[in-house]
């Protein structure tokens, strides 16, 4: 069959392909992350490239200008190849391969207020570790087998029933007995009850166990290299994960793999896996045999994509998933690349929607111990609620979309070097701006999109249903068909375009918003429980790092409570997943609270769809719910718009 040569621009990047192939499968077939939203459905436009030379099929669509097709831009999910064709792809779109900030002293992330007045530490036990061995020489007293005489020195130091051991370690043992003088590191790995042995090392090699942790999430993939021995987490590194490409929520991957199998989604997450772990081996002294474990902290899609399992029974009623609990599997396996003989673990999720990232959170911290009344709310694509303490915990997943990862947003985007994180809008239109890095602004992340709705609702540049209003500021502006807010001039950093927020973007924040204030107001009033009685509310995530929480507060996303209870955690997940890794207790406890914990389906309460209407309103339809913003809310709105109270 003919094929086509397709080279994409700036990177140049060259891939064959058949005729009829889309330019974002060519894209994605050489390793070129262009956005795509809506999972190559056409109806997102994140996906716009230009077409330099060359002639591709497409379809008329809404989503591009008259003049952007006049300038040879396409949709890449609905373009086909005829011939060789040269494409350009947007610096606006490449730059997510820009670096990611990662959190500062990770392996010492801020714990809540429940955790430390417990006081609670696990105790130190890997639940891979190596363990040095000196075994006694055979004498016609003591001929036992080299199998049965390694097992009977295990047991000497580790209290277990059942050590498994495959047959290619059972054929190793008669040499790696008699390399050292009889003096071998065996490593072991806990399967439950069981006891595995992974491999058999001559001499003393205990010393040399490292580990690695991950964080999958939607948007982001995080990995941290741990020294099983000290503790020590010594380095980390992150990435955008690469599903993107194939939509920016799940649902959308999900409906992609059902279409397509689970095996793009797998190899792309694996390689992200891979490739961090790449950076980590070559800054390290670390030898990639030592990595002689993985324990991976997710959604239950994401892990379900991570292990090659068909997903697709999530995404419908009555939401079943292959396993919330998956088993250790071999590395070699599910194709992470440390030792081949290493254990990949997942930590066990809550339920469909409520992942291992929620149990990470729970456990590290202490949300399952303290008696304190907790909500822990992480803000993400698929934002999960927990409300409860020791006594009782209940969890929902409030489907936010990828708004506050900076997705679906004109100039957004994610929490990287160049992202406006804080924004002060003056009442003269002045505007003060903070990006990450201090350096010039590139665009807006999430904290920076709250910071500007709540400043522009302050200063009633916007109504209560988040309308712009443009004889309040010169800085609003018609473009494109819509109403736009100018927050930095292209002029300002020698950027091509204007950053924006446009009236579908505030749209686009507001249902988020909503949808996670609906979720806490949902749990709450299940339980029969008011904002008042919440002792603390804590945020978990990257995104937390860089909000404010008084704005968020009047956005209407999180309750109205006095703002010395409300703490930002961190990335609970890899802090949970730490825990685990070190003490077979934590990871135990981790099983027990994924098992205790009720999942509440939003879809079945009964006026769901009400509540994320007044929700989607600045801060909510009912003001009585936003006390402290009530007082004030009346000088800034321009006359004539108030939103009456239903």
């Amino acid at each position: 069959m003919k094929s086509f040569r397709i080279r994409f621009e700036p990177s140049g990047k060259t891939a064959t392909v058949c005729p009829g192939t889309t330019l974002l499968d060519a894209a994605r077939s050489v390793g070129i992350p262009i956005a795509s939203a809506c999972g190559g459905e056409g109806i997102c436009g994140r996906c716009r490239v230009q077409v330099l030379s060359g002639t591709v099929a497409a379809e008329s669509t809404h989503l591009l200008t008259q003049e952007q097709i006049r300038e040879g831009f396409v949709l890449a999910c609905q373009a086909r190849v005829s011939e060789d064709t040269l494409v350009r792809v947007p610096v606006t779109e490449t730059d997510r391969e820009a670096q990611i900030l990662v959190e500062p002293n990770a392996d010492q992330p801020r714990r809540s207020r429940a955790e430390d007045d417990q006081g609670q530490r696990y105790p130190y036990a890997p639940i891979v570790s190596k363990l040095c061995l000196h075994l006694p020489p055979p004498t016609l007293e003591d001929p036992v087998s080299c199998h049965e005489r390694l097992s009977r020195e295990i047991r000497r130091r580790i209290d277990t029933p059942h050590i498994a051991m495959a047959l290619e370690v059972v054929q190793s043992l008669p040499s790696q007995h008699r390399a050292q003088e009889w003096t071998v590191t065996a490593t072991l790995a806990t399967r439950g009850d069981t006891i595995e042995l992974l491999q058999v090392e001559g001499g003393d090699r205990a010393i040399a166990s490292y580990a690695i942790l991950a964080d999958i999430g939607t948007s982001t993939i995080v990995v941290h290299l741990l020294d099983l021995v000290t503790s020590r987490t010594l380095d980390m590194e992150t990435c955008y994960n690469s599903q993107m490409t194939y939509g920016a929520e799940l649902t959308r991957r999900i409906a992609y793999a059902k279409r397509n199998g689970p095996a793009p989604l797998q190899e792309a997450v694996v390689g992200d896996i891979n490739r961090l772990v790449d950076m980590l081996v070559a800054r390290s002294s670390v030898d990639r045999q030592d990595l002689i474990a993985c324990l991976a902290s997710g959604n239950t899609t994401m892990m379900h994509f991570l292990l090659g399992l068909d997903a697709q029974h999530i995404r419908k009623s009555p939401y079943v998933p292959a396993t919330t609990n998956p088993p250790p599997v071999c590395a070699a396996d599910v194709g992470i690349q440390i030792n081949p003989c290493g254990v990949v673990y997942s930590m066990p999720a809550i339920g469909a929607w409520v992942g291992g990232d929620i149990t990470s959170g729970i456990l590290a911290t202490g949300l399952s111990d303290g008696q304190q009344l907790t909500l822990l709310i992480d803000i993400g694509t698929n934002g999960e609620i927990v409300l409860g303490n020791a006594d009782w915990m209940i969890a929902c997943a409030a489907s936010a979309g990828p708004a506050f990862e900076g997705s679906g947003i004109t100039s957004g985007m994610h929490a990287s070097q160049g992202a406006i994180e804080h924004i002060k809008i003056g009442r003269d239109d002045s505007i003060h701006i903070e990006t990450i890095g201090n350096v010039p602004p590139r665009g807006i992340c999430g904290s920076g999109l709250i910071d500007a709705i709540a400043g522009l609702f302050e200063c009633g540049r916007i109504d209560r249903s988040g309308r712009l209003q443009p004889d309040r500021s010169r800085r609003i502006r018609e473009a494109n068909g819509q109403l736009e807010f100018v927050v930095a001039a292209c002029a300002d950093a020698g950027r091509q375009v204007d950053l924006v927020i446009t009236q579908s973007d505030i749209e686009n924040v507001l249902r988020a918003k909503a949808a996670i204030y609906t979720g806490t107001r949902i749990l709450l009033e299940s339980t029969g429980h008011t904002p008042s009685d919440i002792d603390q509310l804590l945020i978990a995530g990257g995104f937390g790092n860089h909000l404010d929480g008084r704005n968020a507060i009047l956005l209407g996303m999180i309750p109205d409570l006095p703002v010395e209870r409300i703490h930002f955690v961190g990335n609970t997940s890899i802090l949970g997943a730490r825990m685990a890794m070190l003490s077979s207790d934590a990871l135990v406890r981790s099983e027990r609270i994924a098992r205790s914990t009720t999942c509440y389906d939003l879809s079945t309460y009964l006026d769901y769809y009400g509540e994320f209407m007044s929700a989607k309103f600045l801060p909510h339809t009912h003001l009585d719910l936003f006390p402290s913003i009530a007082k004030s809310i009346g000088q800034a709105q321009p006359r004539g718009k108030e939103h009456t109270d239903r």
